[in-house]
C-alpha cells in the first residue's frame, strides 16, 4: 500500500511543476532538438530541476531517473527511485497544444506504488496509489467492459481506411493515453517500440488501479528501475482484450523489437 502522506506530497510537487509550466506554455521559451524527432525546451529543464529539489527533500534517500537527467547505475542501489518525465508530451507544449503533463513515480522493488500526472493544460489531476484505486480531479476512474476488440476505441490520429477500430482524440503525451484507458475514454493504447520508464510509470499505475491491463508489447508485465530504463512498448487496455491485442501485435513486435537488444542498443 502506498503512504497516504507522502502521495498527497507528491501530489503538491506535481502542482508547483505543472503551474510553473503552464506560466511558460505559449510564450516564447527556447525549445531546441536533443537529436533528429526528439525536442526539448529550456522549460522541461527547469520543471526537471524544480521537481527534483523538491523530491529529493521528500526521500533524500531515494535514486533519481528522469527524461531530463544524465543516467547513473547509482539509483539501482535504491530501494526507493522517483521516475520523472517533467513534461510527457513536449511536442504538444511547444506547439500550445493542450496534450502535455508532468509525471511523477515512486517506483520500490520494481513496482510503482504513487503515480501523479498533472495536466493543468486540460485541467486534469490524475492520481493513484498502490492498492488505493486511481483518482482524476479527486472522482474515481475505472477502466470500461469493452470484451471485443473489434470496435475498441484507440487515441489515434488516423486509422487504416479497413481498421475494425474506433479512432478517438489522441494528446501527444502517451502517459495521458493511457490514462483515458483509466477513466473509459479509449479501450486500447498501444506502442511498438523502445520505450523509457519515465515515458509510462505513473500512467501504468494510474491505469492498473483503474482496473486496466498494462502490459509491455508482448504481454509481459512492466518492471520499472531496471538497468536499461526501457521495455519494448507498452499495451493498456481493457482486462477483457488484452490477450487478442497481444495476440495482434505479436508478430509485429517480435520483428520490431528484434532492433535492439535489452540494453536498448541498437544492433
Amino acid at each position: 500500500m502506498a503512504d497516504a502522506a507522502l502521495a498527497r506530497a507528491v501530489a503538491a510537487v506535481a502542482a508547483e511543476a505543472s503551474a510553473l509550466a503552464l506560466s511558460q506554455w505559449r510564450t516564447d521559451f527556447r525549445r531546441w532538438e536533443k537529436s533528429p524527432g526528439d525536442p526539448v525546451s529550456q522549460v522541461d529543464l527547469d520543471v526537471n530541476t524544480l521537481i527534483r529539489a523538491r523530491l529529493s527533500a521528500l526521500l533524500p534517500d531515494a535514486g533519481w531517473l528522469s527524461e531530463e537527467t544524465a543516467d547513473t547505475a547509482d539509483r539501482l542501489a535504491c530501494d526507493r527511485v522517483w521516475v520523472v518525465d517533467p513534461i510527457d508530451g513536449t511536442r504538444d507544449f511547444i506547439r500550445g497544444r493542450a496534450g502535455w503533463a508532468v509525471s511523477i513515480a515512486l517506483a520500490e522493488a520494481g513496482r510503482v506504488t504513487i503515480g501523479v500526472l498533472d495536466a493543468p493544460a486540460r485541467g486534469e489531476v490524475w492520481c493513484a496509489g498502490l492498492g488505493q484505486g486511481a483518482l482524476r480531479n479527486g472522482v474515481s476512474v475505472k477502466v470500461g467492459n469493452r470484451r471485443d476488440i473489434v470496435g475498441a476505441r484507440v487515441p489515434i490520429d488516423a486509422l487504416a481506411e479497413d481498421s475494425d477500430l474506433v479512432a478517438v482524440a489522441k494528446p501527444n503525451s502517451i502517459a495521458l493515453r493511457i490514462a483515458m484507458v483509466a477513466a473509459d475514454e479509449a479501450d486500447l493504447v498501444a506502442t511498438l517500440r523502445w520505450g523509457h520508464e519515465w515515458d509510462v510509470a505513473a500512467a501504468a499505475l494510474i491505469a492498473t488501479e483503474a482496473g486496466a491491463t498494462v502490459t509491455d508489447a508482448h504481454g509481459v508485465q512492466l518492471s520499472f528501475n531496471t538497468a536499461s530504463a526501457l521495455a519494448f512498448g507498452v499495451l493498456a487496455t481493457t482486462p477483457a482484450i488484452h490477450a487478442a491485442a497481444v495476440a495482434r501485435l505479436a508478430e509485429r513486435a517480435k520483428v520490431l523489437s528484434a532492433g535492439k537488444d535489452e540494453g536498448g542498443v541498437a544492433r
